[in-house]
C-alpha cells in the first residue's frame, strides 16, 4: 500500500455514496475498490495524527477498510459516513495502543517513535516526568558496564568506535552492550508505564 504518498481523494455527494454504498453491499467489488481509494489517503493522514509511525498507520487503515468490506452488509444503513469511518478509524488506532503493552513487537515500535519525541513540548508534565523517572529507573538497573556504554551512547552522543577505544572495548561488545540495553529498557518501560497515555501526549 503506498498510503505515505497518496493525498486524499474526494468523496461523492450524499446520494452518489448512498449507491455506492448500496452497490458495495451487495457484493460489488468494483463500488468498493472506488470506496477504497476514495477513503485510504483520508484515514491514513487522519490516523496518523494519532499513530506517527506510517507502518502502524497503514496496517491500522488496512484493517478499517476490510472490515467496511466484510461488514459490508451495514454500510447503506450508516447516514454520517464520514463520521462513521474516522469513528472506526479512531477506535482502531487506540486499539493498537492498548495492545502494544502486550505485544514485546508493538512495543519496540511505539518506543522508537516515543524515544524520538519532544518531552519539552509536551503539555501534561506529569506524564513526562514519570517517564523520565521509570527510564532513570531501568537505566540504574543495567550492570555497571552496561549503564556505561548505554550512557556514553546516549547522553554523551559518542559513536561505537569512541566508546570502544575509550573502554578498551571492541566494537561488537559495545554494540551488543546497547541492544540488550534497550531491550531491557524498552521491556521495563512496557511493563510500568501505560503506553497510550505517554504515546499520546507526545503525539498529541
Amino acid at each position: 500500500m503506498s498510503t505515505g504518498k497518496e493525498g486524499p481523494t474526494s468523496m461523492p455527494d450524499t446520494s452518489q455514496h448512498k449507491a455506492l454504498l448500496q452497490l458495495i453491499s451487495e457484493g460489488d467489488e468494483n463500488a468498493f475498490r472506488s470506496f477504497f481509494h476514495a477513503w485510504q489517503g483520508r484515514l491514513f493522514h487522519y490516523i496518523r495524527t494519532i499513530i506517527k509511525s506510517p507502518q502502524v498507520a497503514e496496517e491500522v487503515v488496512m484493517d478499517v477498510l476490510t472490515k467496511c468490506w466484510l461488514g459490508r452488509d451495514l454500510l447503506p444503513r450508516i447516514d454520517n459516513l464520514e463520521g462513521f469511518m474516522f469513528r472506526i478509524a479512531y477506535h482502531r488506532a487506540i486499539d493498537f495502543l492498548r495492545a502494544a503493552n502486550r505485544d514485546p513487537k508493538l512495543v519496540d515500535l511505539l518506543m522508537e517513535q516515543i524515544e524520538m519525541a519532544d518531552a519539552s513540548a509536551a503539555d501534561n508534565r506529569v506524564i513526562s516526568k514519570e517517564y523520565d523517572q521509570k527510564l532513570r529507573e531501568a537505566i540504574g538497573l543495567l550492570s555497571p558496564q552496561r549503564r556505561k556504554v548505554y550512557l556514553l551512547s546516549r547522553e554523551n552522543g559518542l559513536s561505537h568506535k569512541e566508546i570502544a577505544s575509550r573502554l578498551g572495548l571492541s566494537k561488537h561488545t559495545v554494540s551488543n552492550h546497547i541492544t540488550e540495553s534497550q531491550r531491557f529498557i524498552q521491556q521495563y518501560l512496557a511493563e510500568h508505564l501505560n503506553l497510550v497515555l505517554v504515546f499520546l501526549l507526545f503525539y498529541k
